[in-house]
This record gives structure tokens, C-alpha cells and sequence, in this order.
């Protein structure tokens, strides 16, 4: 039998008899749309740009023991997070002391696995007496009385990050709790908008309850729980199966942050050793940096669902996300270190989660060269604009993300200005919503030339936006990854990285990375996205790929000569084919 029959014989539903198999299906994909139908109610009820717009959320149903069974797509890195912090919430409260009606909030981050914004809102449910799952939604509200309006980027305690929500009902037996609204309603800079998010999240998870509970009504308890057992159990045959056909060893692989936002001369070591065997694959950081002064420290939650992101990819990128999905799966992360930080470190800023997919495909590019891409932009290039609108004279408060480009591969160029991997269910803000719902202009949005490493196959570019306010208001630029480049492979180049520039052309312009600060109106911000870096020699790369690049705007004249070594006549707009040859020929040679 071949390795891919191998496969495909494990990926065969485990049950023998016809009939159940296709009921396994049936209650599988209504549990899927299940999780679509939450999804698409919490779009349409919710406050704010960046769940609706953006889809800064990670919902899903669950089994009793708060093992994924169905998702929908949104911020890929809440996904394996929301187990770790169902089964925290469970262990908090006590099973016994969850009932029908109850809806719980919970946003503490070292057991809710993000940052305080970050509220998990779960719903349980029942049938008749008996619990037999969750529905659960996290969504990013944006202010819940932390240090500093929008986002902080020098907290150096948990308790400078906002009002913490330990499992609190707002629903108890199905009467809603008005004191803890009220705890909500005073605890933050906007209130309607808050308690709005949360009432649309409510709305998700009793939709996600009252769908379970019409598919048990229908098919029965007992082939609910044996569907649901199948449906984990498959989605770990799969990764099995594809786990077993990765090449077998333990590579290494690090990378800096740029600074922890508090102590900004000091860049921070994370390091990443993987290990794969065929039953396991290890992800260990040991020797990463202890935790740090300022709020880029991880909680495990978080650390454990960026490494699960890496691993799916590898693995099972081309089905839905369930808990047998990571069975083989091991996250080593040293207590008290940056990537499992303990109270009271500051975890506000958890940028560093960003990172660490990457540098898990770094430590693997070397034994899996077809399948790994060279590095990404490697951020979440994230603008927020905050203050008080001239308008409606009401905090206004918006922020976008900017598309990376992507490294590129053995199979080719690097996609061009798209979100970053850890984010693949996530957009960014329409021009026309920004200026609508904010005093912005949008001066400027296009790709950024020669922001790509250059190789046998270009990495991808990334995408610069021109912000001007015409208001007064303060800019917080979220990101990091500006002091190091996009890493390449196979002999590639790397890329530019991102930055900001706030104030251009002025005597106060400022080229930097992660800032908080007050601009007029009339000042302008542009955000640079980084590039991806390049695969193979760039010497190698056809010639009429290196003049369409040039055509199209994604890499300039100088760089067509100085990193492809090819000499074009812009008189004609075609490749001077003996100076290039004889360009190629001596760089070869050197």
C-alpha cells in the first residue's frame, strides 16, 4: 500500500455499519453550520469594526469535557486558546455549580489565554438536566478601563490591564444579573458599545445552545455523544496520518522581539525546538527569555494555540478545526518564562504570539524545504486612531490591521499583501468604514515596492496605508518585528520589515515601530507592512518574471539589477538580454 493510500485508508470514518457513518456526517456538518449560523449572528449584532468587520473573534461548539467539536472561522490563534480556557473556567467554578441559563464571562488571561480585552462568553447546555456541551464566542472589546485608552504598550502588571472577569454570570438560570452589567458599564470609557459586544456574543452562544439542542431532540442523546466521539476521533486519525509522513528528527530554530514596550533597548529571545516522531510532535521553549518587565509576556493559553496553528498547517490545513486535530500535539513551555508567564506579568500586548508560528516553520524549513515557506511580513501591522469625535462629541475608537506579504516557497512567489498567518480568518477595515466611522483620511493605500526578498521565487509585498487625521487624537500603532528582517530560504534574500512613520516630511517626522501618542489635526501616520522573504538564488529567476515584477510595480528598476542581476531598457520596456547575461555570469562567478 502507498504512504498517500495509507492516508487516505486512516482518514475513513472509524465506524463499521453505513448507516451510522453517514448520521456521523450528517450530525458533524449540522454541528458546523451550527457554528456558521453563531458566526454570522454575532457579526450582525455586535458594536464595533473589529468583530464584525475585522472578525476579531473565535467561537465554537463543544463537548462536555470543552473539547472542540465545530468552529467558524475568525481569528485562528482564539481557536485552541478557548479549550484551554473552557476547561480553566470549568475547574474554576465547578461543573456542579453550572446550570441551564447560565451565561459566563471570563477574561482572566493567564486561565482565558489572551489579553484582558480578550472576553471568552460562554453559554452551557443542557438537555433536559444533562450537560452535554458548550457554546463559546471570544471577541475583542475594545476598552474595559486599562491603563491607557485603546491598547497599552507599557503595562508592567496585570493590574494596570483593565477589570478582570473571573467567571462571572450574567446570566444566572436565565435571569440576567444587572450588577454585573453594572460593574461592566462603569469599568469602561464606552460603555453602549461594550455591553453592546457582549449582548451580541450572548446572542451567538444561545444560538450555538438552542442548535445543539435541536439536533439532540432529533438523533438522540446517546447518538449526539457518539457522533461527537467520532468526530474527535476522526480528527485525530487524519493528523496521525499526516504526522507520520513529516521526515522524523529535532531541529531549532529562534528569533527576537524587538522589545517588551517598557526596557525598548532590550530585544527578547524566543526560542523554539521541534521534535517529531511518529506519534508526537514537540514543541519546546526551553531556552526562550523569562518573562519580561513590560506586557509582551504570553500566557500558556495562548502559547499552546499558536503552536497548535503551526501544527494544523502542517498537517490538517484542509479540514475544520476539532480537538482530535492536536492529539499529538506536546507544548513544553517553561514556567515563568516570556511564553508561560505567571501573575501578576503584564500579558497586554501578546504580540509575540505573532511570531511564533513562523519560527516553528523556521526550526522545520531545513528537513521540509517543499513544504515550509520562507518568513512572512511576520506581523500584525495594527493602526488604532482614538479620541473624541468632533462630531458627535463621543469617544471615538477604530483600528484596522495591514496586509503582510508572505515568504515564498518551493512552489513559488509569496502571496502579495494578504493578512498574516495568524490571522488567515480575519480582514482588515475598508477605507470607507474607516473615514465614515472616524475622523481619518485615508491618503494613501497601495503596495509597497520592493518591501519583497528577492530569490528564484519573490517573497510577497506588503501593503503601505497613508493616515491623516482631521481631528486631534492619539495613534497606537501595535507591532513589532521592525528591528529584524523576514529570514529567507534556499539562498533567497530577506525582506524589509515594517515600520511606522509618523509626521513625514515634517521637522518632527519619527521612523519607529510600537507607539502611543498624541497627533493634530493635519498630522499624518504611514504604515509600512513588511515583505516576505525570497526563496532560491534570485540569479535563477526567469527573466520575464523579473520584467512583469518591474511592469507591475512590486520591485523597481534598481532592484531588478542589483538583486536579479537583470538590465532592462526602459526605452522599450524590455530585458537587455546580453548585458543581463553578462551581469548574471559575473555575479555567478563572485
Amino acid at each position: 500500500m502507498t504512504k498517500n493510500a495509507e492516508i487516505k485508508k486512516n482518514e475513513k470514518i472509524g465506524i463499521d455499519n453505513q448507516d451510522e457513518q453517514i448520521k456521523v456526517q450528517v450530525i458533524h456538518n449540522y454541528l458546523l453550520s451550527a457554528a456558521r449560523e453563531m458566526m454570522r449572528n454575532l457579526k450582525r449584532t455586535a458594536y464595533d469594526t473589529i468583530i464584525y468587520e475585522i472578525q476579531d473573534f473565535g467561537l465554537g461548539i463543544y463537548d462536555r469535557k470543552c473539547r472542540l467539536l465545530a468552529e467558524s472561522p475568525g481569528l485562528a490563534i482564539f481557536t485552541r486558546g478557548n479549550d484551554f480556557a473552557l476547561r480553566k473556567m470549568v475547574e474554576f467554578l465547578g461543573e456542579e455549580n453550572i446550570h441551564p441559563g447560565d451565561v459566563i464571562l471570563f477574561n482572566y488571561p493567564y486561565w482565558s489565554s489572551n489579553h484582558t480585552l480578550d472576553v471568552l462568553v460562554s453559554s452551557p447546555i443542557f438537555y433536559g438536566d444533562e450537560l452535554v456541551g458548550y457554546a463559546a464566542c471570544k471577541a475583542h472589546w475594545l476598552d474595559l478601563n486599562q491603563q491607557d485608552p485603546g491598547y497599552c504598550l507599557d503595562t508592567t502588571s496585570i493590574h494596570n490591564e483593565g477589570l478582570i472577569l473571573p467567571a462571572l454570570k450574567i446570566y444566572k438560570r436565565g435571569v440576567r444579573d444587572q450588577e454585573v452589567e453594572n460593574l461592566i458599564r462603569f469599568n469602561t470609557r464606552i460603555p453602549d458599545r461594550v455591553v453592546g459586544n457582549m449582548n451580541a456574543q450572548i446572542s451567538c452562544c444561545r444560538t450555538g445552545e438552542k442548535r445543539v439542542q435541536e439536533l439532540v431532540e432529533k438523533f438522540g442523546l446517546e447518538s449526539f455523544k457518539t457522533a461527537s466521539q467520532e468526530i474527535l476521533n476522526h480528527g485525530e486519525r487524519i493528523a496521525r496520518a499526516r504526522l507520520e509522513a513529516l521526515p522524523k528528527g529535532t531541529w531549532s530554530a529562534e528569533d527576537y522581539v524587538d522589545d517588551d514596550g517598557v526596557e525598548k533597548d532590550k530585544m527578547i529571545k524566543i526560542k523554539v525546538i521541534v521534535t517529531v516522531t511518529d506519534d508526537e510532535f514537540i514543541v519546546d521553549f526551553t531556552g526562550t527569555d523569562p518573562a519580561v518587565k513590560g506586557p509582551v509576556n504570553l500566557p500558556i493559553g495562548i502559547t499552546e494555540g499558536v503552536s497548535a496553528l503551526a501544527f494544523k498547517g502542517l498537517t490538517t490545513p484542509d479540514s475544520p478545526a476539532n480537538d482530535g486535530n492536536f492529539r499529538p500535539l506536546k507544548v513544553i513551555a517553561p514556567e515563568g518564562s516570556l511564553v508561560n508567564a505567571q501573575h501578576p506579568a503584564a500579558t497586554f500586548t501578546i504580540w509575540p504570539s505573532i511570531h511564533i508560528p513562523e519560527i516553528i516553520c523556521k526550526a522545520l524549513a531545513p528537513a521540509m524545504p517543499d513544504i515550509v515557506p520562507a518568513c512572512s511580513g511576520g506581523e500584525v501591522v495594527s493602526v488604532m486612531g482614538v479620541g473624541t469625535h468632533p462630531v458627535t462629541g463621543k469617544v471615538w475608537l477604530e483600528a484596522t490591521n495591514e496586509a503582510v506579504g508572505f515568504g515564498a516557497h518551493a512552489g513559488g512567489d509569496g502571496e502579495n499583501a494578504i493578512m498574516h498567518l495568524s490571522e488567515p480568518g480575519c480582514r482588515n477595515n475598508p477605507i470607507e468604514v474607516l473615514e465614515n466611522k472616524a475622523p481619518l483620511l485615508i491618503e494613501g493605500y497601495y503596495l509597497r515596492q520592493d518591501s519583497c526578498g528577492a530569490g528564484e521565487h519573490r517573497g510577497g509585498v506588503g501593503a503601505t496605508r497613508v493616515y491623516r487625521f482631521t481631528a486631534p487624537g492619539s495613534a497606537v500603532t501595535i507591532l513589532k518585528k521592525t528591528k529584524t528582517r523576514p529570514w529567507a530560504l534556499k539562498g533567497g534574500l530577506e525582506a524589509e520589515p515594517n515600520h511606522i512613520i509618523v509626521r513625514p516630511g515634517t521637522d518632527r517626522e519619527e521612523r519607529t515601530g510600537a507607539i502611543n501618542e498624541p497627533l493634530e489635526a493635519g498630522e499624518v501616520l504611514i504604515s509600512s507592512a513588511g515583505g516576505g522573504g525570497g526563496w532560491g538564488n534570485p540569479l535563477h529567476r526567469s527573466l520575464e518574471k523579473v520584467l512583469e515584477d518591474v511592469r507591475d510595480g512590486y520591485i523597481s528598476l534598481e532592484s531588478a539589477k542589483r538583486d536579479y542581476g537583470v538590465i532592462i531598457d526602459t526605452g522599450s520596456w524590455t530585458v537587455d538580454s546580453e548585458g543581463t547575461a553578462k551581469l548574471r555570469q559575473e555575479r555567478l562567478e563572485a
